[in-house]
């Protein structure tokens, strides 16, 4: 199950409403083995493609290098879909390459960049296995305990 505090998930939907119709992309992470999705990082499309994602690659790396730094790792890795619904496509699960990771997609087909419901399901995909998931929205996710 995906616990998600509401802010996050309002951050995931307004990003992926605002880039449509090209598909909006970013992650969530957090503590390295904590499961808890802490800090919302919107990344930019280096493909500017309405079908298909790609993260820039000296950003990607910028990200890894941040998160060494701070101990954490990706807990939510996000993505939308501007003229399907919110299920992996075949490239999304030949490119899952974080089994530990909550694979969430928010399908904008219905409304584009208008207010109006979207389809925000998660998954997780470990070794080209899909397996949907509940989410959980939750006023907020319990931070980390830092030790002294």
């Amino acid at each position: 199950m995906l616990q998600i505090d509401q802010a996050t998930y309002d951050a995931i939907v307004e990003h992926a409403r605002r880039d449509h119709p090209v598909e909006a992309c970013g992650m969530v992470v957090g503590p390295i083995g904590t499961d808890r999705p802490e800090r919302f990082i919107e990344m930019v499309n280096a493909a500017g493609s309405p079908t298909f994602y790609e993260y820039d690659s000296t950003d990607l790396l910028q990200l890894y290098r941040d998160m060494d730094d701070r101990d954490e790792e990706p807990v939510v890795i996000y993505h939308s879909h501007t003229a399907t619904e919110a299920y992996p496509s075949v490239t999304d699960i030949n490119l899952a390459g974080e089994p530990g990771a909550h694979y969430v997609l928010v399908s904008t087909q219905a409304h584009g960049n208008n207010d109006g419901p979207v389809e925000f399901r998660s998954y997780r995909i470990i070794d080209g296995t899909v397996t949907e998931e509940e989410v959980t929205i939750v006023d907020a996710v319990a931070p980390s305990e830092e030790s002294s």
